[in-house]
């Protein structure tokens, strides 16, 4: 295995980042989820139903992978469609009662996903919520919503 202390930081960033979504899909796949559904599902029970366009731009995909998102979602009954009464050619998807029960669940296997990873995390976090309002900022063309801190250069790791 190759000398870990020796990548620079944004291998090692992607490295954890594929290893741990990884991981976490295996978990979701036996509540019919992938974290691309989880996005998804958390955008909609957290601002109601909405057309598939609308959803992709607030979760930052193209149309077409949130619709094979939505799809996966829609076979397992994780979420509902309907026409939308404004313009019939769309249309509103929403959560429904199993994919709020999918929810909960992957909630908790995320929170159970990395044991034994609590020492710095908090630093962690920080650092990894200002590359993504950093980075995110410049490919997205907005600005990141901010909680409680304002994300700088200063604030991303040193270029290893």
């Amino acid at each position: 295995m190759p000398d870990l202390n020796d990548w620079t930081t944004p291998r090692l960033l992607s490295t954890a980042a594929r290893l741990v979504e990884h991981a976490w899909n295996e978990k979701l796949a036996v509540l019919g989820l992938t974290h691309a559904g989880v996005i998804a599902l958390e955008v909609l029970d957290a601002e109601g139903a909405m057309v598939q366009a609308r959803l992709s731009t607030k979760v930052q995909v193209r149309a077409q992978t949130m619709g094979q998102t939505l799809s996966r979602l829609e076979a397992h009954g994780h979420i509902t469609r309907e026409r939308s009464r404004l313009d019939g050619r769309s249309q509103r998807v929403a959560v429904s009662e199993s994919g709020r029960t999918a929810l909960v669940q992957a909630r908790a296997l995320d929170r159970n996903l990395t044991p034994g990873v609590e020492v710095g995390v908090e630093e962690l976090r920080g650092k990894l919520v200002a590359v993504i309002r950093w980075l995110g900022s410049a490919r997205w063309g907005e600005e990141m919503p901010e909680n409680e801190s304002t994300a700088t250069s200063k604030d991303l790791p040193e270029q290893s």
